[in-house]
């Protein structure tokens, strides 16, 4: 089939109005193997294969680019709504993308807490393990530091941070003000509550009533922690930044690898389950030369099962995904901006379903 002829009907059945990732050219689709037969007052449309290029895909902020989409053994049903087919739902056995990427700006919705409260879910940072390390350059303990944060099980033992530099070295650790650094010139708070108790937190505790001597420094559970961040209201984070911190991170580089744990995973419009870690997959790696001006996240080995995508009444399921995936963060003029890249993206059990239009 012509790819003006497959163009057009991609375009008749979903309603869209696409533009190009390519602007010397259309956005493009060629398919193999087509049959159509009538089912329950509508048609079912058979393609052995369906492919997809140069596309580009606006929603609001948010642009979607796709090199090249290929769909293996697909079925869409298709029903007649005021004159006009449209598609209602379509299934594929398999599906690869070699390369997709979505940019935008950083919501400011989610970040404030808009989301609803019970669309967080970080399970597989519950046994999540791992290191994190820091830089931090001309820091406020007047020299140089070098921080390692080891993450155990899911949890951070502030006893086994370190914080080493020039002369006796700081300690980390959680009250219920909130995170803080043990320097030779006194206690800095880097992070603070706004509120106590908080999820996920074991806070310090000293060996005599308002004594002086720490003799724990208190530890984090991520999930619940992460999670409960995540589930503020909006004007009531329960984390923020202190000024101190926010002067230290042009001058703060971090790095580090964090193998995430198999488990559920969701955000508002997504869920999954993490599958993989026997194998190594889904290991996290963060780098940054300077904090407050960016951060990439990569997961060179992505792999998750039973994902569902949910946006305006349309669903998109998907029994198994992997791939590889960065993600980098960073700011420009004074907004903080988000590009995501994956890469050899192999699906598996797709499934889309359309709500009905007017």
């Amino acid at each position: 089939m012509s790819a003006a002829a497959a163009t057009s009907i991609v375009d008749l059945l979903l309603g869209l109005a696409l533009g190009s990732a390519d602007p010397a050219s259309n956005n493009r689709f060629s398919i193999e193997g087509l049959t159509v037969t009538s089912k329950d007052g509508g048609l079912e449309i058979g393609m052995q294969r369906l492919e997809a290029a140069s596309l580009r895909v606006g929603c609001g902020p948010l642009v979607l680019e796709l090199g090249q989409l290929a769909l293996h053994s697909v079925v869409a049903l298709v029903k007649m709504q005021a004159g006009r087919p449209r598609l209602g739902a379509l299934a594929a056995a398999s599906a690869e993308i070699p390369a997709v990427k979505l940019h935008g700006p950083v919501s400011a919705d989610i970040a404030a807490g808009q989301a609803p409260a019970g669309s967080w879910c970080l399970g597989p940072l519950a046994a999540a393990d791992g290191t994190m390390r820091a830089k931090i350059l001309d820091a406020h303990l007047l020299f140089d530091a070098d921080v390692t944060v080891p993450i155990r099980d899911g949890q951070i033992h502030f006893k086994d941070a370190t914080v080493a530099h020039v002369g006796p070295d700081s300690r980390m650790g959680v009250s219920r003000l909130g995170l803080y650094v043990d320097a030779p010139n006194g206690r800095s708070y880097l992070y603070q509550f706004s509120s106590a108790p908080m999820a996920g937190v074991e806070y310090e505790r000293r060996g005599a009533v308002l004594g002086p001597w720490v003799t724990d420094r208190g530890h984090l559970r991520l999930q619940p922690f992460g999670e409960s961040l995540l589930r503020q209201p909006a004007g009531g984070p329960a984390l923020r930044f202190t000024e101190q911190a926010r002067h230290l991170f042009d001058r703060t580089a971090i790095s580090g690898d964090v193998q995430l744990g198999d488990g559920k995973f969701a955000a508002p419009g997504a869920q999954a389950e993490l599958a993989g870690r026997a194998d190594g997959r889904n290991l996290v790696r963060v780098h940054s030369e300077a904090v407050g001006r960016g951060l990439t996240i990569e997961v060179p080995s992505l792999s998750v099962c039973k994902a569902i995508l949910e946006a305006a009444a349309t669903q998109l399921h998907c029994e198994e995904a992997a791939g590889a995936v960065v993600l980098r963060l960073f700011v420009e003029g004074a907004q903080v901006r988000f590009a995501l890249d994956l890469t050899n993206v192999k699906l598996s059990g797709l499934r889309l379903q359309l709500p009905a239009r007017d």
